[in-house]
């Protein structure tokens, strides 16, 4: 009797394994990123509250090489590329922009703005993402999901923004200085008005604004300003995706 009640308890742990190494199977996607631009990358990713750290947070991409990553099931998180950067042996430095505390690995720790953000939350049903100059913008960037369901659009930033970036936005780099990103309205100004803080926290009083709008022509697909929803978000259901820097080429 014993024997079989240990029998039965085996069977079932084994089925319960099985079924959750199947759910594992199903719900993982898969990131890959991709360097086109003229130079190395250092990919930033920051998870959302609760959820794992991935690859310590940052790794280095030469040009044009693709790193992918197997995200876990309703993981949510931001992504952003680091340029101009300088680590030693023990992974200490620096970056020109997007820097997260003077170390390769981020550990959880955001990108220094501006940076131009890929974001994305795991869902049940279908995932949500999109590309955001909110924090400002340093290197050109895009989302192009494959193998998913659904609209599955593309969304991202093609533009290079530092060549049409207004006067008291720019940031320069010391010595050469050439125009290296572009902080945001809210970043150089700290304004209610920009931020979308105070009175002006909802989507009611927050409103484009003639910086926001520069952003928005230049980039279309990617959020220009706190509450520009509706021609910025993109879903997409089981759908696996491709984190692009300088996607200059994409049509």
């Amino acid at each position: 009797m014993a024997t079989t009640m240990l029998r039965s308890l085996l069977t079932l742990l084994l089925h319960i394994l099985l079924f959750s190494h199947f759910q594992d199977t199903v719900s993982s996607t898969t990131i890959t990123f991709l360097n086109k631009c003229g130079h190395p990358v250092w990919p930033g990713i920051q998870p959302g509250s609760g959820k794992p750290i991935l690859a310590r947070g940052g790794f280095k991409l030469s040009q044009n090489k693709a790193y992918s990553l197997k995200l876990p099931h309703l993981w949510s998180g931001r992504f952003w590329g680091r340029h101009g950067c300088s680590f030693d042996a023990s992974g200490h430095g620096r970056c020109a922009t997007g820097d997260c505390g003077g170390s390769l690995f981020c550990n959880g720790m955001g990108g220094t703005p501006p940076a131009t953000l890929a974001e994305i939350t795991l869902g049940q049903e279908q995932d949500f993402y999109d590309v955001s100059l909110v924090d400002g913008y340093n290197i050109a960037m895009s989302i192009t999901p494959f193998k998913g369901s659904g609209k599955c659009s593309y969304a991202g930033c093609v533009s290079d923004l530092n060549l049409m970036c207004p006067v008291g936005l720019q940031v320069r780099a010391k010595g050469s200085g050439r125009v290296v990103a572009c902080k945001s309205a809210c970043f150089a100004f700290n304004s209610p008005r920009y931020c979308c803080t105070g009175s002006f926290g909802n989507p009611q009083t927050c409103k484009p604004t003639a910086y926001s709008r520069i952003f928005k022509a230049a980039c279309p697909k990617a959020y220009s300003y706190a509450y520009d929803d509706p021609t910025s978000i993109s879903t997409c259901t089981g759908g696996n995706y491709l984190v692009t820097f300088c996607p200059q080429h994409h049509r």
